[in-house]
């Protein structure tokens, strides 16, 4: 089901918005310093729940962050905060955590 979900940045709101079938199903509310996109609040529709609208939009703001490569985040949200504990990939974008030093 997440495959439906629309997820965009509305800059002018400060928040990630997710749409399912045209209607705004969810938000992760976020701040922005020079060096922070600080995530305050992700919220979703109780008609929306269980249908992939949270995880859409943590996955789709992380990832625009990771690929922009100008912020860390600072994840004061628990739903963000959570997700990125059960996806470790995301953990290096996270403020204050050390780089690798893992070999391959």
């Amino acid at each position: 089901m997440a495959d439906d979900v629309v997820v965009t940045n509305n800059p002018d709101a400060k928040r990630y918005e997710a749409h399912l079938d045209g209607t705004l199903a969810g938000f992760a509310e976020y701040q922005l310093t020079d060096e922070l996109i600080v995530f305050t609040h992700t919220e979703v529709d109780p008609a929306f729940e269980g249908k992939g609208v949270g995880s859409a939009l943590a996955r789709y703001a992380l990832d625009e962050v990771r690929d922009a490569g100008t912020r860390k985040v600072l994840p004061l949200c628990p739903f963000i905060k959570g997700w990125i504990q059960r996806h470790r990939d995301y953990v290096p974008i996270v403020y204050g955590t050390r780089p690798s030093t893992a070999t391959d």
